[in-house]
């Protein structure tokens, strides 16, 4: 399965969600440093319920130090972004993507959409709505990638 990357996530409930959404599907969650608020945060550990114990969850510092741990792996980047090239649905996942998600008031910085292999969009109907939640956008890109590779079949 594909592994979730948030890049400096700055709101303890999204980040939260998303753990329980990599509970739920075994997914790898990697929180990319300097985050927006405490490991122990209250309402982090509240939108994440008592499925902490299920998230594979991966702190990394900085950017530099998640690169190096990307290094040894391997697998593709793929950044998630409403100036992503390729919609979400087409594009054809592998097992050892990256999925990449950056701050929710920012998103992906300029440098590191041009450091991913490929980025992606969710389309949005309304040109007035600049984004999706950030636990949303996760949990979209996530079970398309699953649902393509056969994931959550079981």
């Amino acid at each position: 399965m594909p592994r979730v990357v948030l890049i400096q996530p700055q709101i303890p409930p999204n980040t939260g969600n998303v753990a329980r959404t990599c509970a739920a599907t075994r997914t790898e969650l990697h929180l990319v440093g300097p985050l927006g608020f405490e490991i122990s945060d209250r309402d982090l550990r509240r939108a994440g319920l008592d499925y902490w114990p299920y998230v594979p969850l991966k702190l990394h510092s900085s950017i530099e130090a998640f690169k190096r741990y990307h290094q040894y792996w391997g697998g593709r980047w793929i950044g998630f972004s409403k100036r992503g090239k390729q919609n979400y649905v087409q594009f054809q996942y592998q097992a050892d993507d990256w999925l990449l998600f950056g701050p929710e008031t920012t998103g992906l910085s300029p440098e590191l959409l041009s450091a991913c292999d490929v980025t992606t969009s969710i389309p949005m109907s309304e040109l007035g709505v600049r984004s999706l939640n950030l636990s949303v956008s996760v949990a979209i890109g996530l079970f398309e990638a699953g649902r393509q590779l056969g994931f959550l079949d079981q």
